[in-house]
């Protein structure tokens, strides 16, 4: 489905182009990002694009960094109110696993994106990721060091699970879901080594 040709010559915004990126993203899969698929979804040439975005690299920043918070507002309403870690562990893996069934390419575009601790926009994103484990942690005053180990095994284990479980691996006779539970009590054991070694 065509979004229209903008209804001036020169009313087409940057959020017009990553709102049609996205739109292509959940229609064909992560491999619909680019210039050229956008401007067709737009109805328009490539070029009216690169007066928004120079690019393709830029184009998909603007997008991963759409759609990180697309999934911090899903993920935010899902945990809200949890305050116990256990539950908010619990509740934010299922949530992120539930964003990537519904959403696929748009996940698959978000792990893809290398977030920079030195980029403003990327950092802020890091900031927000970082702000939800020290909620789980219940731990304001934790190590840096020890926040990072923390936040790479929970996303690891996550994110890998979900990849596995996309690409149609995990074919052993025992509901994934399950497994999905047990894994997220696990990784809890595992933080509070991590918190208390």
């Amino acid at each position: 489905m065509k979004m229209g040709r903008p209804t001036k010559e020169n009313s087409l915004t940057r959020q017009d182009v990553i709102e049609a990126a996205i739109a292509c993203i959940e229609q064909e899969g992560a491999s619909a990002l680019g210039v050229n698929r956008v401007a067709r979804e737009l109805g328009i040439k490539p070029p009216a694009i690169y007066k928004h975005l120079q690019g393709n690299a830029e184009l998909k920043k603007a997008v991963a960094l759409a759609i990180y918070k697309l999934y911090f507002v899903e993920l935010s309403q899902k945990t809200a109110s949890i305050k116990e870690p256990r539950a908010f562990l619990k509740a934010g893996g299922f949530a992120s696993r539930d964003f990537a069934r519904s959403h696929p390419g748009l996940f698959q575009v978000m792990m893809q994106f290398q977030l920079q601790p030195n980029d403003p926009e990327s950092a802020a994103v890091i900031q927000e990721s970082q702000d939800l484990f020290k909620t789980l942690l219940d731990s304001q005053n934790l190590s840096k060091t020890k926040l990072i180990d923390i936040m790479r095994m929970v996303n690891s284990a996550i994110v890998g699970f979900i990849s596995l479980e996309q690409s149609g691996l995990l074919t052993l006779p025992r509901s994934t879901d399950d497994s999905f539970a047990v894994m997220l009590d696990a990784l809890l054991e595992a933080i509070e080594y991590i918190k208390t070694n």
